[in-house]
């Protein structure tokens, strides 16, 4: 990779096998990305999860025996991905979030049903944990589950479900006790996707196109996941799991905005030289760079951290996915500005990233829960 884009493959958070899958995954980018999106995102999203199941690359994502998903080889794989395509990260990233759960709590009959299925892009997995009426305060997620004749049944409705259109097997939370015990009356499920009693009951359009969706459950069989009334807590642990790489796939966007605006600057005339020559773009540029690599090393020490498990990674995970997402916010309007009229024109890279970027600031732990987890983890630590 370039001084431009993903500098990070000599550090020491990093082994000889990531440099390897690196080299992997770049290759099979080159060989599978092209600048174009197909106009079905069902479709596209379900070739790029069989291709990337054929590739090996989603065995990255489940769990192997006892071994969770190594943090550090997902993050670097988010981080190629996203700098080559944003629908590619997502086609990834969901197939390790939509079966998280299975791996770190599934029976092993569960595990084996299933997560084979996912890593070789079989079954396509969701995450369905947010509801119409409850975002970030998840403890008070309102679906009910009742045993019925010795089998679970789900009613109610999840919303802003990742895959939510095109999913064959979704991890579910709801509610198995009263409200009034909040997180501790929620349990984990497994769904399947073709069960008569989930449909889609809305389409939802993002300004960044993926298969996203409001869902109804009328009676849904369901599999209990783990224990009953854990399943905040493993809805809680799965989300941990992947924060990190949420920041990885952030560094990717920033980066190849990076280099799209250092392609623009150093081609682009302006006087008697180019745009690059100016002072004040200049001044731009080394600011991109600056917030991309203190991005890159929070992640980058987070995911080691979490790897090697020695910690607490709540508050290094917060922080890598704070800190990068925020960033690339900014990394990316910068890159639209210098593009001028031509950064916000469709059809445009940066104006793609600029699309593509917004979500991560919300989803899994929105910015303004993650600085809440920073000071609470902070005031702990003194007594507080």
């Amino acid at each position: 990779m370039t001084r431009t884009g993903l500098d990070w493959l000599d550090w020491p958070f990093l082994e000889e096998r990531h440099r390897q899958l690196h080299a992997r995954v770049s290759d099979w980018c080159a060989e599978n990305i092209g600048e174009h999106h197909d106009d079905d995102v069902d479709t596209e999203c379900r070739n790029l999860v069989a291709s990337l199941g054929s590739a090996g690359i989603l065995k990255l994502c489940v769990a192997d025996g006892d071994r969770l998903p190594d943090v550090r080889s997902l993050a670097l794989t988010r981080a190629l991905l996203a700098s080559c395509s944003g629908l590619a990260d997502f086609a990834f990233a969901m197939q390790g979030l939509g079966s998280g759960a299975i791996s770190l709590s599934g029976s092993e009959a569960q595990k084996a049903d299933w997560l084979p299925k996912v890593a070789s892009g079989e079954a396509i997995a969701a995450y369905a944990l947010t509801e119409p009426e409850t975002g970030s305060d998840a403890a008070n997620i309102a679906m009910r589950a009742e045993q019925i004749g010795g089998e679970w049944r789900l009613t109610g409705e999840k919303s802003y479900i990742s895959n939510g259109t095109i999913a064959d097997v979704l991890t579910v939370f709801a509610r198995t006790g009263s409200v009034e015990e909040g997180a501790r009356g929620i349990s984990a499920f497994i769904v399947r996707g073709d069960d008569s009693g989930l449909s889609v009951a809305e389409r939802i359009e993002v300004i960044a196109p993926h298969p996203l969706a409001r869902l109804s459950f009328d009676g849904v069989s369901a599999e209990l996941l783990g224990t009953e009334g854990e399943g905040f807590k493993i809805a809680m642990q799965t989300l941990n799991l992947f924060r990190v790489t949420v920041g990885a796939a952030a560094v990717g966007f920033a980066s190849r905005a990076l280099r799209e605006a250092v392609g623009f600057a150093t081609t682009r005339k302006l006087g008697a030289g180019t745009l690059a020559d100016n002072a004040v773009t200049q001044e731009k540029l080394a600011e991109m760079a600056l917030a991309i690599d203190a991005s890159a090393l929070l992640v980058a020490r987070a995911a080691w951290q979490q790897d090697m498990g020695k910690a607490d990674n709540r508050r290094a995970a917060a922080m890598a996915k704070l800190h990068a997402t925020d960033e690339a916010q900014k990394v990316i309007d910068m890159a639209v500005q210098m593009h001028g009229g031509l950064g916000v024109t469709r059809g445009a890279k940066v104006e793609e990233l600029y699309r593509e970027i917004r979500a991560l600031r919300i989803y899994e732990g929105a910015s303004e829960v993650q600085r809440m987890v920073i000071a609470k983890d902070l005031l702990k630590e003194h007594g507080r």
